[in-house]
């Protein structure tokens, strides 16, 4: 470990070939894997858990005590999984009792700047732009684009694949594989580029249009589309998701796009 000038708290487990530069300082209860990288001026808080092979880049603070009135100094965590990239000044902070930790999984990339608050879970392989913001309790799938200022209400769903735009204000939840623009934030059609590139055919890409075009295009209301989707479409896990995502919706979803006269 390469730390002349840094402050490492001696009940934190730290990998032997972690390197940590000058200036950071890590609390006690931290964990932090094999390969990863701590740059300087980096504040790592207790309850971190961060896994192997991360960068945390200069002026970040992780495991900070959630910005809740309600926390009153109870033993929570933030997760971090394996091969994440957290750039200049990213806030997380730790959970709550509501879910006890902050998650965010393996390979994601959280560009300057962006905060996530407690209990957010996040899954794999996400990517939040420069100025994000996940306020509390919120649950993003794998595979997520937040494009840079998006800022994400409380308790707020975020679908896997999907994509948002830069500055936009999430208030409802996003199913999965869709993109989402526009004020009020609004459908405007799937994320075909994004499901390419991980693999999807294009018959499975049409297949999740003609779903979406049930929901957004047909006016619709959910439960009806829900039923319309359920009977005619064939059965498929992409199928299956998105109508399982509808009926867990606390928030309930975003609406399809209308222009105004």
């Amino acid at each position: 470990m390469n730390q002349p000038l840094a402050y490492v708290h001696p009940g934190a487990k730290i990998a032997k070939n972690v390197v940590i530069e000058p200036f950071t300082t890590i609390y006690n209860n931290v964990t932090i894997g094999q390969g990863t990288w701590i740059g300087s001026n980096v504040t790592i808080m207790e309850g971190a858990r961060i896994g192997e092979n991360c960068n945390i880049f200069p002026g970040s603070v992780i495991s900070a005590v959630p910005q809740d009135l309600k926390y009153r100094d109870e033993d929570t965590l933030t997760v971090i999984g394996n091969n994440v990239t957290i750039r200049e000044c990213v806030t997380i902070n730790r959970g709550t009792t509501d879910r006890m930790k902050t998650v965010i999984g393996n390979n994601c990339l959280i560009m300057a700047y962006c905060h996530v608050a407690h209990d957010c879970i996040v899954g794999n392989n996400c990517i939040f732009s420069n100025n994000s913001t996940l306020a509390g309790h919120i649950t993003v799938g794998d595979y997520v684009v937040l494009a840079g200022m998006t800022a994400v209400h409380q308790f707020c769903s975020i679908g896997n694949h999907a994509f948002v735009t830069g500055g936009s204000l999430v208030r409802k939840d996003v199913p999965p594989f869709v993109k989402a623009a526009r004020e009020p934030l609004s459908y405007v059609g799937i994320n075909s580029v994004g499901l390419r590139r991980r693999g999807f055919s294009t018959e499975k890409i049409r297949e999740v249009q003609d779903i979406y075009r049930i929901l957004y295009q047909k006016n619709y209301n959910n439960t009806q589309a829900s039923d319309l989707i359920e009977a005619e479409m064939e059965a498929t896990p992409e199928r299956d998701e998105i109508l399982q995502f509808i009926k867990n919706s606390h928030r309930g979803i975003m609406k399809g796009y209308f222009k105004s006269n």
